[in-house]
């Protein structure tokens, strides 16, 4: 059989060596030529070797240049795929597997739809950046990628909190309606060019519980004084209700609550508030979390970073984030109803918010996104895109979706 030997050239990452064989054909003394089955004959024919060699090798150079670009004969070029390897950088500690999750299973998908050729090396809070820093972190190129709510970084933009969510808002739904049918990820995206980053959503929680208190808040007179974390609007609007806010990261929130710096938090719902031990520092669950009743989260991507990918790679990326964001709502819609059972059987009491704290808590909220968009014209573009949809939605949604859940849902005790 004939010797085999191989050319190697660089592929487009810079860190793979593409191997590509090449058949050496054995030299004959009494003949000038080698004999070669055509395919389109029953018989054989005699080709010049000379000629047979120099179609080979010109055949092989063409493969090898298109490695790194078109081979300057014209010849096509094999495409081969690159190498990446990028760092993402989450808001999220690793025990919370919804919310961190997401961004593992972005990895995940993402490294099985490209053969392991584009791998993302996902970090927990804190072990990269500060969890409240990731956007800051994207942007500069610290990391490729973020995976963050965007309403933590309201003091940069005001208007990044409908990324995320605002109150009495959209559900989980109606958000991701808005985000991916409503116009809401392309308006999201022009607001984000300034960071230099492309925003997609990484997965959406659902209505959240409205957090846990150590005494019982039945007026909005009770609101008056208590330390809360509490983060976006819905810190603005407790603010204008008399509460003392404060945005602390999901691994400092137990410890400050037991020891009594925080009266009250907030954070998603029962599936994690179990695991972040909320019911053991306080006694009362209200809900509804009116601030947030349908939150999502994102994967915010350095556009330079972005730009230098392949679109095949682009594509995966968006698949891959899509599947993620899936996940995320799965796991919160199948695993809250028994951590929720499971605390109340332990002592957690549950407490529905007033009308008068809904009541008071809306006008104030409504009040905030009225100012917003008066001092400033891309957040009033925004709010009022925004605002017509939430608008239609919730006609349609107060009709069938509410009709069946009056009749369907049982009433929580509380």
């Amino acid at each position: 059989a004939p010797a085999a030997s191989s050319l190697y050239a660089w592929d487009p990452g810079g860190t793979d060596l593409v191997a590509v064989s090449r058949r050496v054909l054995p030299r004959r003394q009494d003949e000038a030529a080698v004999m070669t089955s055509d395919p389109a004959t029953t018989g054989s024919r005699r080709v010049d070797r000379r000629a047979f060699l120099g179609t080979a090798v010109g055949a092989t150079a063409g493969v090898v240049a298109g490695c790194s670009g078109p081979a300057e004969t014209g010849g096509p070029g094999v495409v081969t795929q690159p190498n990446v390897v990028w760092r993402l950088a989450s808001s999220f500690p690793r025990s919370l597997d919804a919310l961190y999750g997401s961004a593992e299973r972005l990895a995940e998908r993402l490294a099985a739809m490209t053969d392991n050729r584009f791998q993302i090396r996902a970090y927990p809070a804190g072990e990269l950046v500060p969890p409240l820093n990731v956007l800051d972190a994207a942007q500069q190129g610290t990391v490729q990628v973020g995976h963050s709510p965007g309403y933590y970084y309201t003091g940069k933009n005001p208007v990044l909190a409908f990324d995320t969510g605002v109150p009495f808002g959209l559900d989980s739904r109606q958000q991701n309606a808005w985000l991916h049918s409503g116009g809401g990820l392309e308006l999201m995206n022009e607001v984000y060019a300034d960071f230099g980053v492309l925003v997609m959503p990484a997965g959406n929680t659902g209505a959240q519980m409205g957090g846990w208190f150590k005494r019982e808040v039945r007026t909005a007179a009770d609101l008056r004084g208590l330390k809360m974390r509490i983060p976006g609007l819905g810190g603005d609007v407790m603010d204008r209700l008399g509460v003392t806010v404060q945005v602390l990261a999901g691994g400092d929130i137990y410890p400050a609550l037991e020891r009594g710096a925080i009266d009250a938090t907030e954070w998603v719902g029962p599936y994690d508030d179990e695991k972040l031990g909320f019911n053991k520092a306080a006694r009362f669950y209200y809900y509804p979390g009116w601030w947030e009743p349908g939150p999502s989260m994102s994967f915010m991507v350095n556009r330079t970073a972005w730009d230098r990918l392949p679109s095949s790679y682009q594509s995966a990326f968006r698949a891959a984030a899509a599947e993620a964001a899936l996940g995320t709502s799965t796991i919160y819609d199948s695993q809250n109803p028994a951590a929720l059972e499971r605390m109340v059987a332990a002592g957690t009491e549950l407490r529905r918010f007033s009308p008068e704290i809904m009541e008071a808590a809306r006008t104030a909220a409504n009040g905030i996104l009225e100012e917003n968009a008066a001092r400033d014209a891309t957040y009033r573009r925004v709010y009022e895109a925004w605002r017509t949809f939430r608008d239609s939605s919730f006609r349609w949604f107060g009709t069938a979706e509410r009709a069946y859940a009056d009749f369907a849902f049982p009433a929580a005790a509380g």
